[in-house]
């Protein structure tokens, strides 16, 4: 399942591309833009005096398998992730760890002293009757 949609990732890649470059090459309205700078004159020539007849059905078209191909992408990664996670039998590993610690040859900490210091002790504040 990976492989195809790993495929079906690079179909989609190269449709796009392919729209991006169609939409470039379309004359716009005003008869300038980008169309004209990017091949709109090279698609006229290419395609005849019905180029955006041509370039529209090639960009509809295009654009109906980008949608398609994105659709089915979607699908096949929430299939593979549900799969994955079916199989695998939970998000998280389960990991088994004795009760108590394991006996160790090692000696208890020496314990610590600290001398006491010269501090008073705090005073209590007088308590009041409201």
């Amino acid at each position: 399942m990976s492989i195809l949609l790993s495929i079906f990732t690079l179909v989609l890649l190269g449709t796009s591309v392919v729209l991006i470059f169609l939409v470039l090459m379309q004359k716009a309205k005003s008869d300038g833009g980008m169309g004209a700078a990017l091949g709109g004159g090279m698609a006229e020539a290419t395609f005849g005096a019905d180029t955006g007849n041509v370039l529209t059905k090639l960009t509809i078209n295009c654009a109906i398998v980008f949608f398609v191909l994105s659709f089915a992408l979607y699908l096949g990664r929430i299939y593979e992730r549900k799969h994955a996670a079916a199989t695998s039998g939970g998000a998280l590993p389960t990991i088994s760890a004795p009760l108590l610690p394991a006996a160790t040859n090692m000696p208890a900490p020496a314990r610590v002293q600290v001398p006491a210091t010269n501090v008073p002790a705090p005073t209590p504040a007088p308590a009041t009757k409201p």
